[in-house]
């Protein structure tokens, strides 16, 4: 914006005092800054990316009957999830080659559990490679399954289910973990 500044006349010896005007400020390149800013900041932000996961869902199509495949007990290790602890055991429920006797903490004690059922699975003659079931119960945080995923992925264990069923004997086990 441009001004126009008059020098006021003087009259004689009298000196005409002109009012003190409020000082006006520009703020055109202001504006012009804060859109340039805006429109710097929009274009080189990148939107958080919605990070998904992939699971293999069995072929609807197929019974039962025929999906199901028994599996080697050596190759198998169940996580029974509660409230921010699991229980563990490897093989079979009724006779297992090794289980945890207590609840073990999903924050500092999953990683090593996993890491060491991998390695006793992997000593084992003619086992391909470790399978996991995956237990929650309903006390289970939704937090504490995708932990369990997000440590299988990072100890590169390709093969894990979540199922819902449980027998009777690992719900009587969920109460110790309550």
């Amino acid at each position: 914006m441009a001004e126009l500044n008059q020098k006021t006349q003087e009259t004689g010896k009298k000196k005409i005092r002109s009012k003190k005007m409020a000082p006006k400020v520009d703020l055109t390149a202001m504006v012009d800054l804060a859109f340039l800013l805006i429109t710097f900041f929009m274009l080189t932000t990148t939107l958080n990316k919605p990070s998904a996961m992939d699971i293999a869902m069995p072929d609807k199509s197929k019974s039962d009957v025929e999906s199901s495949v028994l599996i080697d007990e050596n190759r198998t290790a169940t996580l029974i999830l509660g409230e921010g602890k699991f229980m563990w055991y490897h093989g079979d429920f009724k006779k297992p080659i090794s289980s945890s006797k207590v609840p073990v903490d999903i924050e500092k004690g999953l990683s090593g559990v996993i890491a060491q059922l991998k390695a006793k699975i992997s000593a084992m003659p003619e086992t391909k490679d470790m399978i996991v079931l995956i237990k929650p119960s309903k006390e289970a945080r939704t937090k504490d399954v995708i932990q369990t995923i997000d440590q299988l992925k990072g100890q590169h264990i390709a093969r894990y289910v979540i199922s819902k069923t449980q027998i009777e004997e690992e719900k009587q086990l969920l109460t110790v973990l309550q």
